[in-house]
């Protein structure tokens, strides 16, 4: 205990230099007494196992009475190693705590500490993996086709991970320029559509279900004059079935104006819709929610707050309120769990929540449905929370249990500041907890545009949070003159609410150097990892700070694995500053994983 205690006062006091005096421990001197030595050039190091180590090299001693006292250095070690003349030939990989400690004439003594890590002897770097991104899956249009009428210039086509149509002249009618997907079959239920899309120049476009079935035009609804401008959004239609029949889905961008009083608002000339993705909705039965729990949360007690990574957080009064963001970590710094009355959660049951949250600073994070005690091992929903400042916002899910949690609580992780802020108060009332009962099943279907790749060695894709029914994030991706290339066409606020993903396999009994060159069409930062699939213990967590140039950036394993395992690398953006940045396009040149096989 005693060491432990030394080492902590050393480490908060001077880093890995010490000295006695300066620190005011067991040695400390007042004024016109002795001073203690100063030791320099010590900090952790790593070496492969059968190697020399010389621990005194670039390490020295001074002091202020008796001058270079280098020579006076004793080095220890746990567990123990054998020094002699500072050097030492360590056959056992593993982490050896040093201790460096000198004692001037006067018998004051200073002490440095260093962790010395001795890793497995390797061989030669070889490559391992290098990813070929002329490689790449074929577009899908998903049934959906481009007509050109002939009063109209444009080109409507799959290219860079989405259905983009160039218009020169939108032609004399809305129904000059259209996407179109025939045959929509039909049952008897509700139906919604939603067109993600977005312009070079701010435009219309009328969203149409036409029944195919009946004789002349009919339509079982449309979206008239709906507005697409530079920042992508949906375009949405709900429609009903009757019965069994069959839609064609229409989106007519052609020549549309509003107003014929104003000639001036109507579609323009020379401009590019761009399509990330289309998702179609089939809903059919009927339920309901059945109350199991509520609470105007503002008992003692109703939320429970855990803080770390340096925050401070606590609540009363109905409110979380946060005197100090984490000076390291993120969103999970700071945790805020909405307690659910004793409740239990069910496999194979079906639940719903709902809440309002109002943070006078803003807030954005996750809202989760999860064990108070296990945390993310035992998690049965997972949401997002983004709430503007000042504003009111309700946060509600639904979702199937995939299995049992007898200790249940909805986990706020808040701990993301905003921008430009140190503290908040964070609101939460009128939680509402229970089960949805009833035969109602929704079905849906993403067209996606973008352009993943699946091999034997390797693959790619991207996920995005607007696919799980969040409120941001959309993007795409293809390959192109041999990169590639993610299109964030609208950022999230949360660090994994735009993921490019890479799955592969690593051996056992190697280290890995990964190596990614890429550049950005705007300065982006994201997160990467090298994460064993199916669970969370990243063997590489760090940063990328991609810009406009081409950069390389290098990462290198620590750890062995036991056995071949699949890894995933995830390029993790999303933050309140890229919410507000508008499109951006990272491009990856090349990666390339090398083996180092250990003995």
């Amino acid at each position: 205990m005693k060491k432990h205690n030394q080492i902590l006062a050393a480490v908060l006091c001077c880093g890995m230099v010490l000295s006695a005096a300066a620190c005011g421990g067991e040695g400390s001197s007042t004024a016109g007494e002795n001073t203690a030595p100063e030791i320099s050039g010590v900090f952790d190091q790593a070496v492969e196992a059968g190697s020399v180590f010389d621990a005194l090299a670039g390490v020295t001693a001074s002091d202020k009475e008796d001058g270079d006292v280098s020579g006076k250095i004793v080095i220890t070690s746990m567990p123990d190693l054998s020094f002699q003349n500072g050097k030492v030939t360590i056959s056992d990989p593993g982490n050896y705590e040093l201790t460096y400690s000198v004692t001037d004439k006067g018998g004051m003594e200073t002490k440095a500490y260093a962790t010395l890590t001795v890793t497995r002897q390797t061989g030669e770097a070889v490559v391992y993996q290098d990813f070929d991104f002329t490689l790449g899956g074929e577009a899908d249009a998903h049934g959906w086709e481009a007509r050109i009428g002939e009063s109209a210039e444009a080109t409507g086509e799959l290219k860079q991970g989405a259905f983009v149509f160039e218009i020169t002249n939108p032609g004399d009618g809305d129904g000059a320029i259209q996407l179109a997907k025939p045959g929509f079959a039909l049952e008897a239920g509700d139906y919604r559509v939603k067109i993600w899309a977005k312009s070079s120049a701010p435009t219309y476009a009328h969203l149409i279900a036409r029944n195919e079935k009946a004789e002349g035009w009919e339509t079982f609804g449309a979206v008239w004059n709906a507005r697409i401008d530079e920042n992508i959004a949906p375009i949405e239609l709900v429609f009903t079935s009757g019965a069994e029949g069959s839609a064609e889905l229409l989106l007519n961008l052609g020549k549309i104006t509003p107003n014929p009083d104003n000639a001036e608002d109507t579609t323009p000339k020379d401009f590019t819709v761009t399509i990330d993705k289309i998702e179609l909705y089939k809903i059919t039965g009927e339920e309901h929610e059945v109350e199991a729990f509520s609470s105007d949360m503002t008992a003692e007690g109703a939320v429970t707050v855990e803080a770390g990574d340096g925050a401070a957080a606590a609540f009363e009064g109905g409110a979380v309120t946060i005197e100090r963001y984490p000076t390291d970590g993120g969103v999970w710094s700071i945790k805020a769990n909405l307690g659910l009355g004793g409740q239990t959660i069910a496999k194979d049951t079906k639940y719903f929540y709902h809440f309002t949250v109002n943070a006078e600073n803003g807030v954005s994070g996750e809202a989760l449905v999860e064990s108070l005690s296990q945390y993310h091992e035992a998690r049965v929903n997972f949401n997002g929370l983004n709430a503007a400042a000042g504003e009111d916002v309700v946060v509600s899910a639904v979702f199937t249990a995939d299995r049992d949690i007898t200790d249940p609580v909805i986990r706020l992780q808040i701990g993301n500041a905003p921008e430009g802020k140190t503290s908040n108060k964070i609101t939460i009332k009128d939680l509402v907890f229970g089960t949805v009962e009833g035969d109602k099943e929704t079905v849906k279907t993403t067209d996606s545009f973008s352009v993943p790749y699946t091999g034997d060695a390797y693959s790619w894709g991207t996920f995005n949070a607007t696919d799980e029914e969040n409120e941001r994030g959309v993007g795409s991706i293809w390959t192109e003159n041999g990169s590639l290339f993610y299109r964030i066409d609208q950022g999230g606020v949360t660090d994994w609410h735009n993921k490019l993903y890479m799955n592969l396999t690593l051996p056992a009994d190697s280290y890995f150097t990964v190596q990614i060159t890429g550049k950005a069409s705007k300065p982006v930062s994201c997160g990467f990892f090298l994460n064993p699939a199916g669970s969370w213990d990243p063997r590489v967590s760090a940063g990328i700070d991609f810009t406009t140039e081409e950069q390389t950036f290098t990462f290198e394993t620590t750890d062995i694995l036991i056995l071949d395992m699949p890894f995933e690398m995830l390029f993790q953006f999303g933050s309140a500053k890229l919410a507000e940045m508008g499109d951006v396009t990272i491009e990856i040149s090349d990666i390339t994983i090398l083996q180092k096989s250990v003995y």
